[in-house]
């Protein structure tokens, strides 16, 4: 066998496992990219490649996968309190806003209203 005709297994089965691997590799890069992630955590590509020979060992069955283990997506929060509707009773949950509701800030813009969520009537 000439130095020439020499290559790498990722070129196999047509370039297969090579192409696998692109696309765990590009997964990865989308998941670094997603502002909802942890930009500094460990993104990782595992490539498993199992052999098999036969009886003779004169053939070897090739089996590659490739997987990548993500950084998860951050969690959200929010600040809620606690309120009774004094007409009706309900308990309501209220989203707390950055702003009082109507003020205008220093680009223009006016705070809206919080979120209200009905949770139960007071007993």
């Amino acid at each position: 066998m000439t130095q020439e005709n020499r290559t790498s297994i990722l070129q196999m089965a047509r370039g297969a496992i090579q192409e696998r691997v692109d696309y765990e590799v590009g997964k990865a890069v989308d998941n670094i990219l997603d502002r909802n992630t942890d930009p500094t955590a460990k993104r990782k590509i595992t490539l498993t490649i199992e052999m098999k020979p036969d009886e003779n060992r004169q053939y070897i069955k090739i089996s590659a996968s490739a997987k990548s283990a993500l950084a998860p997506v951050l969690p959200v929060g929010t600040t809620l309190g606690i309120a009774a509707n004094p007409d009706t009773g309900e308990m309501l949950l209220v989203e707390s806003t950055p702003q009082v509701p109507g003020q205008v800030a220093m680009d223009g813009s006016v705070q809206e209203g919080p979120k209200l969520l009905k949770v139960a009537a007071m007993k």
